[in-house]
């Protein structure tokens, strides 16, 4: 009976433990974990079950390793809100599916995709026929954004500056290039992307957010 009470115990001081482990560790939907917290979340379940099951191990010896794992999750996060490369490495980054009506078979190839589960997630987004869209992002999370067909040009969101770097990337998908870009900001009084946190072009509106 003793060792049973000592178990109920300990489950509930580690269930309390790692409650405020992923509160300090941030809020994310589940559909939203990266790659690294999910990681860290099963070797933390790991460490709970062996300290659970096995009552002569310490509190101390048993907390260590998950305020550690916390620590290291809390650090690298950090880093990927300063670096893009880094954000990219842990959480990936989207990928266009379809771009203008036309399917992206290299980039689902790349992402291990296969058709059923593109109209899958169309059929969830209300869509039924591939004629429908424009755009279809597959975005880290394994969400689809989908864009119909008829909104106007340009309507597609996508952020030409991310951390003061230009995302060439997204300028090729709009048709425009880096020297449109910095001449556009220069008009609004930007002469540097560097000094850019955040900056969107859509339907000729601008939205820029300065570091």
């Amino acid at each position: 009976m003793e060792f049973y009470s000592l178990v109920a115990l300990r489950a509930v001081l580690l269930y309390i433990l790692i409650f405020i482990i992923f509160r300090l560790m941030g809020k994310r939907e589940v559909g939203e974990l990266s790659l690294l917290d999910l990681v860290v979340f099963m070797m933390i379940a790991e460490v709970a079950v062996f300290a659970i099951e096995d009552p002569y191990m310490s509190m101390f010896q048993a907390a260590f390793p998950m305020v550690l794992l916390m620590i290291l999750q809390i650090i690298l996060s950090w880093v990927s809100l300063k670096s893009k490369r880094i954000r990219e490495l842990f959480d990936g980054r989207p990928s266009i599916l379809i771009k203008d009506g036309e399917l992206d078979k290299s980039e689902m190839r790349k992402n291990r995709y296969n058709i059923d589960d593109l109209m899958q997630q169309l059929r969830e987004k209300e869509v039924f026929n591939l004629h429908e869209v424009s755009y279809a992002i597959l975005e880290p999370s394994g969400s689809l954004t989908v864009l119909r067909k008829g909104r106007e040009e340009g309507s597609l969101s996508l952020p030409l500056v991310m951390d003061g770097r230009v995302q060439q990337r997204h300028l090729d998908l709009i048709g425009k290039d880096e020297t449109w870009l910095k001449n556009e900001l220069e008009q609004m009084g930007y002469t540097s992307c560097k000094d850019i946190f955040f900056c969107s072009f859509e339907d000729g509106r601008w939205y820029i957010s300065s570091s």
